[in-house]
């Protein structure tokens, strides 16, 4: 059921995407935002309150009803609800649209352009930006996005599926990541402030859930990348990014298509006994290649042969199952 649900989630989502002013996706906002109005009252225990009401409750009736399906109209229904599911939680062209644009400016010359662009989609300021720059922060956006909307969530859906509970990971991990860069974008912003507890419980719940799903992705990027350069660069470089999930996914991209990545998002301070030449090096960016044009081709060859990679293996899991 699951390769079935995913296969046809990922096709209708390419026929008719979800934009960010779709149904549910207005939906999730008002949700986030209520519970947080609601509940959250400053301490830690409400921070955890109103987390839960916004991440785990879904993710709850999500299995009810998933389980609700499978026992009063059979896998057919289940695997209906599956694919509503998987359709609303997960797929390419809820970013893809900013990274094919900004390769266009790019590709005909627009340097300012590009930045306006990637301003758009990231929200920061890229004004001082370089084409070098412009192009290591799409590739390092990209690869995110790609992990955090397709990757991310069918680990979880996979995990759980293990269990007859798939819809209820999808939903957790699609919604964890929303309310963390929602309740931190508002509260940056100004216009819908929440506590430090709240935000300290959702970054912590975060990190907590993406720990597994991130070192999925970046295996699956070793194994159709360059895998031993992969895998140095996530053992030598990973732990020098701020947030140690996406260290961990950037670091192997890097490795995996020579690219150097990192740059100011690196720790400025070296390890200990690194010469000091590798040191500057490190504080510049990841080993490999200035990023280039042709790095965003290898990035969509990178992220596609992942998918296959995972379809591949669940179908192998699909035909164990069924053999045994």
């Amino acid at each position: 059921m699951a390769l079935f649900a995913i296969v046809i989630a990922l096709l209708l989502e390419q026929i008719r995407p979800l934009g960010a002013q779709s149904l549910a996706a207005r939906q999730l906002r008002v949700w986030t935002r209520q519970t947080a109005a609601n509940t959250d009252a400053g301490t830690a225990l409400h921070g955890w309150l109103a987390w839960s009401l916004a991440v785990v409750l879904p993710a709850v009736l999500a299995a009810a009803i998933h389980l609700l399906a499978l026992w009063a109209g059979g896998w057919l229904l289940a695997l209906a609800w599956n694919v509503v599911v998987l359709y609303l939680t997960l797929g390419f062209r809820q970013f893809s649209h900013h990274f094919t644009a900004i390769r266009d400016a790019l590709e005909a010359g627009d340097d300012e352009r590009a930045r306006q662009l990637l301003a758009r989609w990231q929200g920061g300021d890229t004004s001082r930006l370089g084409r070098g720059d412009v192009l290591r922060q799409v590739i390092e956006t990209s690869v995110l996005a790609a992990h955090r909307h397709v990757f991310g969530v069918l680990a979880c859906y996979g995990a759980l599926a293990m269990l007859g509970l798939g819809p209820a990971g999808a939903v957790l991990y699609r919604n964890a990541e929303f309310v963390r860069r929602y309740w931190q974008r508002h509260q940056a912003a100004g216009d819908a402030p929440v506590s430090q507890a709240l935000l300290q419980a959702a970054r912590s719940a975060w990190r907590a859930i993406d720990w597994l799903p991130a070192r999925m992705t970046a295996l699956g990027f070793a194994i159709v990348g360059s895998f031993e350069d992969a895998i140095d660069c996530w053992r030598n470089f990973a732990a020098r990014f701020a947030d140690p999930n996406e260290g961990v996914i950037l670091a192997a991209t890097a490795g995996a298509i020579d690219v150097q990545l990192g740059g100011a998002a690196l720790r400025p301070q070296p390890a200990a006994g690194v010469a000091p030449i590798e040191a500057v090096r490190a504080a510049e960016g990841l080993p490999g290649q200035p990023p280039q044009l042709a790095h965003l081709t290898r990035v969509v060859g990178l992220v596609w042969r992942v998918v296959v990679l995972w379809l591949f293996l669940l179908a192998l899991l699909t035909l164990a199952h069924v053999l045994g």
